[in-house]
């Protein structure tokens, strides 16, 4: 007869870029139940929105995190834009949705990185970071950050980028794209990366549906949903289709962000095509007065943003629902039944990032 045994799993793990912690019940080999604990690096920002006025909490939202920074910072921004009735300039439209996008190939390498990481393909891992750097630089020739950006504010963008610039960005992008085809087919052709991947965590389409579940992680089982389509900013100028698979396992996640890091590039393109003369930013004045709920698609999925205001410089209430905390009740119920060797590329599927839940 097997005995049962309790495992921690992190907070502080090598797999775990932030630290969630998980108490796994084994009976040997076998997960049959886990126990999540989060709260590590809870900062309570969202509760900064009563005292900081409701123009500078751009710089606070946007610290939420590291990696989403700029998504969390302009779509804070559209919230309030939308309750005060500020219209953008369509090229503030286009220059947010190319830096969305320069997000998404920031986010999704960095994730690829720490995937190769985790089944200990270390060259891997320093092959897509490679690559990373180079959009960290473009971040940083049109922003001047390469993490925590400070561009936008509530009515358009702090900076602009010339034309010169742009279609510099579009010659370095197809450079990348080149290196990205060699780096993708390890991920996607390697007998020994598919080893650790294909089968591992299968989630079906009814499952992802009935938990919520956003992001790569929804789409990889069948769900052609992207929040793209919604058409905000400039993305209803641009032609793209939500990228799915029907595989609905750590295989298919994988190979449903790699596809995505060429449909960004795409784009980008096509935003650099299109994108209008005139000004980046429209004044405003006065206070805002109502409540206004956001959805953006971050790279890890839908992010829900609500706004309520008083009619003063500070708010009320700012509210985040992650696809990070949508994500993690479908992973721990993935959990039960593997092995303890699957654990970290489950935890890894859904691209975690705990600074976005633990506001």
């Amino acid at each position: 007869m097997s005995t049962r045994s309790v495992v921690p799993f992190g907070p502080h793990h090598p797999v775990l870029p932030e630290p969630i912690h998980l108490d796994l019940v084994l009976e040997d080999e076998k997960v049959v139940d886990v126990i999540p604990s989060i709260g590590f690096i809870h900062r309570g920002l969202e509760k900064l929105v009563e005292k900081r006025d409701f123009r500078d909490f751009v710089y606070v939202a946007e610290r939420m995190c590291g990696i989403c920074s700029f998504m969390h910072g302009m779509s804070y921004c559209e919230a309030v834009e939308h309750i005060m009735g500020v219209e953008l300039p369509p090229r503030a439209k286009y220059l947010r949705t190319i830096w969305c996008e320069l997000s998404r190939l920031h986010s999704h390498l960095l994730w690829l990185g720490l995937l190769a990481d985790a089944f200990g393909f270390e060259s891997l891992f320093m092959q897509c970071w490679r690559l990373r750097e180079k959009i960290l630089d473009m971040f940083e020739a049109s922003t001047g950050g390469r993490l925590i950006f400070s561009v936008n504010k509530i009515g358009g963008q702090r900076r602009d980028m010339d034309n010169a610039m742009l279609h510099g960005f579009v010659e370095k992008l197809g450079g990348l794209e080149e290196d990205l085809k060699g780096i993708t087919s390890t991920f996607l052709a390697n007998s020994a990366v598919n080893s650790r991947l294909k089968g591992v965590g299968y989630m079906t389409k009814k499952m992802a549906q009935e938990y919520g579940v956003a992001g790569p992680f929804m789409r990889a089982s069948g769900i052609a949903r992207d929040t793209r389509k919604l058409g905000y900013d400039a993305y209803g100028d641009l032609n793209f289709e939500p990228i799915t698979s029907t595989e609905g396992d750590c295989y298919a996640r994988t190979q449903v962000r790699v596809r995505e890091l060429f449909q960004s590039i795409d784009l980008i393109r096509q935003a650099v095509a299109k994108i209008p003369e005139g000004p980046v930013a429209v004044p405003i004045r006065g206070f805002p007065k109502g409540e206004y709920m956001v959805r953006v698609e971050q790279p890890r999925g839908e992010a829900i943003y609500y706004v309520k205001a008083n009619g003063t410089k500070f708010l009320d209430r700012f509210r985040v629902r992650t696809p990070t905390f949508a994500n993690v009740p479908a992973m721990i119920e993935l959990m039960k039944g593997c092995r303890l060797s699957e654990i970290p590329m489950l935890i890894l599927t859904i691209d975690p990032c705990v600074s976005c839940i633990e506001r």
